[in-house]
């Protein structure tokens, strides 16, 4: 039996000033910048809250934002464009303005309304079936007026039955944090290892200068202690620059069937461009899928372990930004494929694929990428200008030193994305029971297993 609940019109609750919903601040082009607080749009609102490519808002013009900052609490929600993705912001959230492509629902009042029960409320279906009633179109997307929101209505437990909801949910929820911050640390580390031995040449320019390296005396031995002139600058002595096709032993993209995938709800999760994101993020609500008949079928697109998956056309018209990841250990899928817009990359033995991976993310491959890809009719890379792309190629020691240290931090980061998707699946599953009352506190916590 459910637990008692009461239906509240979300306007009464903004009357009783214990609920306030707000959308985003109208920005000019020429207030944007480079410095400043992030201007969250919704295309930042993704597994939390990306904000590497977010235009700024200057500190000194904060006066003209009101309330359209973030506050520790909010729930984000985004209501115009990309309808439907939420956020919840944390005591460790960065401080953002608000676009107008996304509201917030702020609790005024925590005796009332517990923010992160809200939060979970709005993955409900009660706000599900709301949002998506009134949903209407601009002349350019897809949209939910505020005028709508606050017309419509919340159920409400108790709050400390909504604190006991929050406790259960919060636990996975906050494991999944835990793994993701942890992810961005290691793969901090990865790309600082990375660029001080194949970038800067850190341990190439101490040993030249009769400094220490600050290596392992048996790693040091493996890097030379002078340069040579190269097409991209001076590297050290012994290593070479090649094109990436010399060192590639497969370059493929997949496919689908004709007609396309957009009638298939189940089968073999096929991952398009618009999932290339980077190492360990990936969006499971725009999975895809091919029929097991077509899949198996394919004689090309079948993804490996640590393969090297890039975008390779798409996006904005006239414009090309590459990016690529790297997948394996079970994440994102068992078992999965490709479509035409990707492709799949793997290297002679010899350069591991964890050096791919991080030298095409390096700032001059993805320059040069960005530059080949931009020029032509179609934005975008094919195999010949893939291939001609600029490759470091160090010795052979000093890449299985690297490999030493860099694939077990990948491994790492693949399991924490393996772990976390088993949590979110179980929180998925949880909420809408707990949220409706149909799952009854005493049970769920049976449920978890004594793990909260």
């Amino acid at each position: 039996m459910a637990n008692k609940r009461q239906r509240y019109e979300v306007a009464d609750l903004i009357s009783r000033q214990q609920l306030v919903i707000g959308d985003g601040y109208r920005a000019k082009n020429d207030e944007l910048g480079k410095h400043g607080l992030p201007f969250a749009r919704a295309g930042n609102i993704n597994e939390g809250f990306q904000f590497a490519d977010a235009d700024r808002f200057p500190m000194e013009n904060r006066e003209r934002l009101g309330n359209k900052v973030s506050q520790p609490g909010d729930v984000v929600f985004t209501s115009k464009g990309t309808v439907g993705r939420f956020a919840y912001v944390r005591e460790v959230t960065p401080q953002f303005v608000y676009s107008p492509q996304l509201c917030f629902w702020r609790s005024l009042d925590r005796n009332a309304i517990d923010s992160r029960f809200l939060y979970y409320w709005m993955y409900g279906r009660e706000f599900y079936i709301q949002f998506k009633g009134v949903a209407g179109q601009t002349d350019m997307a897809e949209y939910v007026s505020l005028t709508d929101q606050r017309r419509m209505h919340i159920t409400l437990p108790d709050v400390d039955e909504q604190r006991s909801i929050v406790r259960i949910l919060g636990t996975l929820d906050d494991k999944i944090e835990l793994n993701r911050r942890m992810n961005r640390t290691l793969e901090k580390m990865a790309r600082a290892l990375f660029r001080s031995w194949f970038v800067d040449f850190d341990p190439v320019r101490a040993k030249a200068e009769g400094r220490n390296t600050g290596l392992p005396q048996l790693v040091a031995d493996l890097f030379p202690d002078s340069f040579t002139d190269s097409e991209l600058g001076k590297i050290p002595n012994g290593w070479v620059i090649g094109k990436l096709g010399d060192v590639l032993s497969i370059i493929e993209t997949g496919g689908r069937p004709k007609g396309g995938v957009k009638d298939f709800t189940e089968g073999v999760p096929s991952v398009g461009a618009e999932s290339i994101v980077g190492i360990g993020h990936f969006d499971y609500g725009k999975t895809k899928f091919v029929p097991r008949e077509f899949f198996e079928g394919m004689k090309r697109g079948h993804v490996q372990h640590l393969d090297v998956l890039l975008y390779k056309d798409g996006g904005r018209p006239g414009v090309y930004e590459p990016h690529l990841t790297i997948v394996g250990d079970e994440f994102p899928f068992v078992e999965f494929c490709i479509n035409e817009h990707v492709y799949r990359l793997r290297t002679e033995p010899a350069l591991p694929q964890t050096y791919l991976f991080f030298w095409l993310s390096s700032a001059s491959a993805m320059e040069e990428m960005r530059t080949r890809g931009t020029g032509v009719a179609i934005p975008g890379l094919n195999s010949t200008a893939v291939r001609e792309l600029a490759v470091l190629k160090p010795s052979v020691p000093v890449l299985d030193a690297f490999e030493n240290n860099v694939s077990p931090i990948v491994q790492r980061i693949l399991c924490n994305c393996k772990e976390s998707r088993t949590l979110a699946v179980l929180r998925d599953t949880l909420l809408p029971k707990l949220i409706s009352g149909e799952l009854r506190l005493p049970d769920a916590e049976r449920f978890m297993g004594g793990q909260v």
